[in-house]
């Protein structure tokens, strides 16, 4: 949902998000050294923050064209939580203001943000609205975390996913499949499971790794070369995964239009029923609805 005609594109948001209204708070984002990542490496996307004033003349603009029709929104870029609690409490109360009739507010949440913040400043946000942060841990392995410059490990996301929790503020996880290719494959599935374990996320989602710009910046990052994983490589790693996640009341999507498997449900109440279905499109991939590559366009 976009009413304005001033942000900074591109703009993204999580599949969950398509309904929301999305408020531009930074653009880009603060550590954008990912090697994976593409979404801000376009010159108009260094990291910045907008006036503190703009944003509250965005979110009246917003009420006066949308009242009533707004339920969510979202806040983005790539790092709002980097501002300080005073700024995200302004904000959060003008939009609770203008927007009464609002159920949720959510943004992506870097790791180390969270670590910048006490337990008593993240209630403060959850009651001020904040109720989802969509956190990219993209793998639990910090061999693989440190080859790609995430600038986490599996320490660090674990203790803030915890702190998030902790604090009220409800957390969506995402892992990359694919993300190590061929050489990683098995300790990246092994510690991603063993992050979520962990830290119990209220949601979990999986995406494949995908270059629409290209492999060279990323492949840069592999000493010993990169071998990606073919189709049914990619469903054997999320096999081995979710095989040993153990999951209470997870839920759990792999809807992305990077994957070529569409994947629903609850872990660990649909966990077999899962596993099933990945096996079956490792053995017999003529049997399941499967993306074909043109429909994987991001």
């Amino acid at each position: 949902m976009n009413p304005f005609n001033d942000y900074i594109e591109p703009v993204f948001r999580p599949p969950s998000e398509a309904d929301s209204l999305i408020l531009q708070v930074t653009n880009g984002c603060s550590w954008n050294r990912c090697a994976f990542c593409e979404m801000y490496t376009a010159p108009q996307k260094r990291f910045s923050v907008k006036r503190e004033e703009h944003v509250f003349a965005e979110i009246d603009q917003a009420a006066d064209q949308l009242a009533g029709r707004v339920r969510r929104i979202f806040l983005a870029d790539g790092d709002v939580m980097v501002l300080s609690t005073r700024r995200l409490l302004a904000i959060l109360q003008h939009i609770a203001k203008r927007f009464p009739e609002l159920n949720r507010v959510s943004s992506y949440c870097l790791p180390r943000n969270v670590a910048n913040k006490s337990v008593d400043e993240l209630k403060e946000l959850r009651d001020a609205g904040l109720k989802l942060a969509y956190v990219g841990a993209e793998s639990g392995d910090d061999a693989l975390l440190k080859l790609i410059d995430k600038g986490e490990t599996y320490t660090s996301s674990v203790e803030s996913l915890n702190k998030l929790s902790t604090a009220g503020i409800k957390s969506s996880v995402m892992i990359l499949n694919g993300l190590g290719g061929q050489h990683y494959s098995h300790q990246h599935a092994d510690n991603s499971a063993r992050l979520v374990n962990a830290s119990q996320p209220d949601y979990l989602a999986t995406l494949v790794v995908s270059f629409p710009l290209g492999e060279q910046r990323f492949r840069s990052h592999f000493p010993e070369g990169f071998q990606p994983l073919d189709q049914t490589g990619l469903f054997t790693e999320m096999e081995r995964f979710i095989a040993q996640t153990e999951l209470s009341n997870t839920i759990f999507r792999s809807d992305h239009a990077s994957n070529y498997l569409v994947l629903k449900g609850v872990l660990g109440k649909n966990k077999q029923q899962m596993l099933e279905t990945l096996r079956l499109a490792q053995s017999e991939p003529g049997k399941l609805r499967l993306r074909e590559e043109w429909q994987r366009g991001l």
